[in-house]
């Protein structure tokens, strides 16, 4: 019998922080240059916030801010979501649709080690189980 799938099968392990210090401009940048829609922010190593392309748009441009001037740890609000590299893909789903959220950081040992975003789901998940993710997390907020 199979083992169960574990966060660490299914993520990205390439995933590149922002300092919490770097400029929103940069942010911008670095997500152009990695085809992402969101960063992991981190300060020392450890995870702080995750900002996305839409907390560029809204949090910043749209309030009239200079993101050269402002900071990627100016926009971390709150805990960052997270799951453990050895959670199981039912604890993954169950983090992501119960905070709504598309894109998850992993840890290991306190340090970011990959992310989980839909399409690793959509290669790893049952067509059922995917429906239900985009459902749950697709409810406006």
């Amino acid at each position: 019998m199979n083992a169960p799938m574990k966060a660490r099968d299914i993520m990205h392990a390439d995933a590149t922080c922002i300092p919490a210090d770097e400029t929103i401009d940069r942010a911008a940048e670095m997500m152009r240059t990695l085809d992402v829609g969101a960063l992991p922010i981190c300060h020392n190593d450890r995870l702080i916030g995750m900002l996305t392309d839409r907390d560029i748009v809204v949090r910043c441009i749209a309030e009239g801010h200079n993101p050269g001037r402002i900071r990627a740890g100016d926009l971390a609000k709150g805990t960052p979501r997270w799951v453990d590299a050895d959670a199981d893909l039912q604890q993954v789903l169950d983090v992501m649709e119960q905070n709504q959220i598309k894109r998850l950081p992993v840890i290991e040992d306190k340090r970011l080690v990959g992310m989980i975003c839909e399409s690793d789901l959509a290669k790893n998940v049952s067509d059922a189980k995917l429906a239900e993710f985009i459902s749950a997390v697709s409810v406006p907020h």
